[in-house]
């Protein structure tokens, strides 16, 4: 992996002279390097194929993050951007790695909870953006359930409907969709809370023992569906899962129905996502949430 004299211009023309790249691993969506210049490293991803307002929509929810997490976590700095017609890089802070610790999961807690209490708005946000490399459409609406069913589910079940067609699903769709006005919370008294969207293990880091998050999906929504998504997939980090649920509730308890009701809710939009991201294998999955979730429980 190398890259391009083109994105290498790019970037000096922004940061100055390259001194040195070296490939990452672990990008699942961009390329990654780390990028030595005259005033220290920097980050950048580069998507050759990148869709339209891939990075713009990156560098916006970051800047969101930045401003609402203020010293409570931390999040890279936006630092150059492609300025072509679309873009296919961006630059960022560069997050020195070290080791979690001890606290870090109390950190985290307490740092997500501040995030999220930066709650004003409607239900979405000010323009549409991706969730991996799929679109997420964000227009506003006055109901939390009207959000989550047309702007979340109902996409990614269109998105997937060739994966799931024989499966005669149309009833249970339609039975959750009816009923969300009544399984969803309502709005809480600080309204709708600043959503990181994606908060699985890869987006959380450690940046020389601070809690960091990378890669949003930003929007204004509730709460719970960032701890469900960090719940989904073997959780954030064994070693610190139990502070940082501890630590959030502590700051800021949870409504009673979530763990039965409405986590699975929120999850079975992450399942759809990796359906339609990574194939069939998340099929099956997908089906047992929507038909307990169709259900009631």
């Amino acid at each position: 992996m190398t890259l391009p004299d083109a994105v290498r211009d790019g970037l000096e023309q922004a940061l100055g002279p390259v001194r040195g790249v070296t490939p990452l691993a672990g990008g699942s969506i961009s390329e990654a390097f780390r990028v030595e210049t005259g005033d220290g490293p920097v980050f950048l991803k580069h998507h050759p194929q990148a869709p339209a307002e891939l990075f713009a929509a990156e560098a916006d929810g970051l800047r969101a993050l930045n401003a609402a997490a203020g010293d409570a976590l931390r999040i890279p700095t936006v630092l150059a951007m492609d300025t072509g017609l679309v873009a296919r890089w961006i630059a960022l802070e560069w997050l020195e790695p070290g080791p979690s610790g001890p606290s870090f999961g109390e950190r985290l807690g307490r740092g997500l909870a501040a995030l999220h209490r930066a709650g004003e708005g409607r239900w979405g946000w000010r323009r549409a953006n991706f969730i991996g490399d799929l679109p997420q459409r964000n227009e506003p609406t006055m109901a939390w359930a009207d959000f989550w069913r047309s702007r979340r589910l109902q996409p990614q079940v269109k998105m997937a409907w060739w994966k799931l067609r024989k499966l005669h699903l149309d009833r249970e769709w339609e039975r959750l969709f009816d009923r969300l006005p009544e399984l969803l919370a309502p709005a809480e008294e600080d309204g709708p809370s600043l959503l990181h969207g994606d908060l699985w293990s890869g987006n959380v880091l450690s940046a020389a023992g601070e809690p960091a998050l990378i890669d949003p999906a930003v929007y204004r929504g509730h709460r719970e569906v960032d701890l469900a998504m960090a719940e989904l997939f073997g959780g954030i980090d064994a070693r610190s899962d139990a502070r940082f649920h501890a630590a959030y509730r502590e700051a800021w308890p949870l409504l009673p129905g979530y763990l039965e009701t409405r986590r699975p809710i929120y999850q079975l939009y992450y399942l759809l996502v990796h359906v339609n991201l990574f194939g069939g294998g998340y099929v099956a999955q997908t089906v047992a949430m929507l038909k307990r979730v169709s259900k009631g429980g």
